[in-house]
């Protein structure tokens, strides 16, 4: 098989995979309710909706009742796969959790795999996306990036792409003194239903400042809450709550649920610990923040990657001869790091920073792109990733070389003579 039909096999595979896995994210939503309808109607609606797509992905000839669909949103997902079709990232994946809750990583999933479908579009096709302007329309990221490109200026590039990290969420008064284009204001919207509790209250996530999930188990006074990041390495790391629910009106109060290790070596410098800060409830009126998609692409790689800029840009390090330029040209990749320890010698480290929650994903994009698409020679992935470090590089030695933020961090250092850690 040559190497374009091997693109397409992965293709066709790679699309099957998006249909059903949207299909069954869909209906594990309604089926555990943890859309923004309440209405038995439409839940009703959309799992049949997605009921249908689960069909058209079989094709005919292999029935699927609607109540051995249902059954199955509970198990492992590949089994809703045709046959024939690899189950690869979607082997062991369960849309709805052992509590009866929505898996909020289905939603990680599914935009991974739209990231890889358009790589290997174009793989496919000789450059061009035979569906990239349908696949790239389901992206908030593709809007906001063609935005901040309109400043046609590096300087404003930056400082708009570093508000929507720094400030994912706060007051209405406080986003409009970030002063962005009104085009990348809107992507600004009232707090999401699932991170309110009682219709009026909110929490930030002291990692990276967007609206926790909340969960009740009843809503009598006594009952007991949940609140958490939905970025999981964040809940992981500590951002993680517990609460009894109040006299009516009032507020609850987080109690941290477990107390997160820090890490030591080099990815301790990066981290931050959050032990003694406590999220106090935000009102729901006035407030706004980031829709996920932008959160998610933007925000959340975006914090390893202001994380390095930062850490590498301390006098003590510039002191040494290090430089460092975010998003040069206009992102052409993430971080432009040159050291120069004397005249005439420069080194430079060219890095895209990237943040996948399944990294099997990130391996089949950088297959299908070839490495980095930029021109990047450092892949960089958060420090809490480093167990997908080996598999990367193993992917990626032809083209670039792999490392997590901290591990990084500290070669930048060695090569300046500077201290790290």
């Amino acid at each position: 098989m040559n190497a374009r039909s091997t693109y397409v096999s992965s293709l066709h595979d790679a699309e099957v995979r998006h249909v059903v896995m949207t299909a069954a994210s869909m209906a594990a939503r309604a089926l555990t309710g943890s859309d923004s309808s309440t209405d038995p109607e439409v839940r009703l609606k959309e799992m049949m909706d997605a009921h249908a797509r689960i069909l058209w992905a079989w094709g005919p000839g292999k029935p699927l009742t609607f109540t051995k669909f249902r059954e199955m949103l509970t198990e492992d997902l590949s089994a809703l796969l045709p046959d024939g079709v690899d189950a690869g990232e979607m082997s062991g994946f369960y849309a709805i959790t052992e509590d009866g809750e929505f898996e909020e990583d289905s939603y990680d999933l599914e935009m991974e795999q739209r990231t890889v479908l358009e790589a290997l579009e174009k793989a496919s096709w000789n450059g061009r996306s035979a569906m990239g302007a349908r696949v790239g329309d389901e992206l908030h990221q593709t809007l906001v990036h063609r935005e901040l490109l309109k400043g046609r200026s590096q300087e404003s590039y930056c400082t708009w792409r570093s508000a929507l990290i720094r400030t994912p969420a706060g007051p209405a008064g406080e986003l409009r003194r970030l002063d962005l284009p009104a085009k990348l204001d809107e992507f600004y919207e009232p707090i999401r239903f699932d991170a309110l509790y009682d219709q009026r209250w909110w929490f930030a996530c002291p990692f990276c400042s967007w609206p926790m999930k909340i969960t009740l188990h009843g809503e009598r006074r006594g009952s007991a809450g949940k609140v958490r990041c939905f970025h999981r390495p964040h809940a992981r790391q500590g951002a993680r709550y517990e609460f009894t629910v109040p006299d009516s009106g009032k507020a609850p109060e987080l109690r941290p649920v477990g107390r997160p290790l820090k890490p030591e070596g080099n990815a301790s410098v990066l981290f931050k610990d959050i032990t003694d800060r406590i999220p106090e409830p935000a009102p729901e009126k006035g407030h706004r923040a980031l829709v996920r998609g932008v959160w998610r692409c933007t925000t959340i790689p975006g914090i390893p990657e202001l994380g390095l800029y930062d850490a590498l840009s301390r006098p003590a390090v510039k002191k040494k001869g290090v430089v460092v330029a975010l998003w040069p040209d206009l992102d052409t990749y993430d971080l432009l790091v040159t050291v120069a320890r004397k005249p005439g010698v420069r080194t430079e480290f060219k890095v895209d920073v990237k943040d996948y929650t399944y990294a099997t994903l990130l391996a089949d994009k950088i297959t299908a792109d070839r490495g980095d698409k930029g021109g990047a020679d450092w892949l960089i992935v958060p420090d809490f990733r480093y167990d997908t470090v080996p598999m990367l590089e193993d992917v990626s030695r032809k083209w670039m070389r792999v490392a997590t933020a901290g591990d990084f961090g500290a070669r930048v250092c060695k090569e300046a003579g500077a201290t790290w850690a």
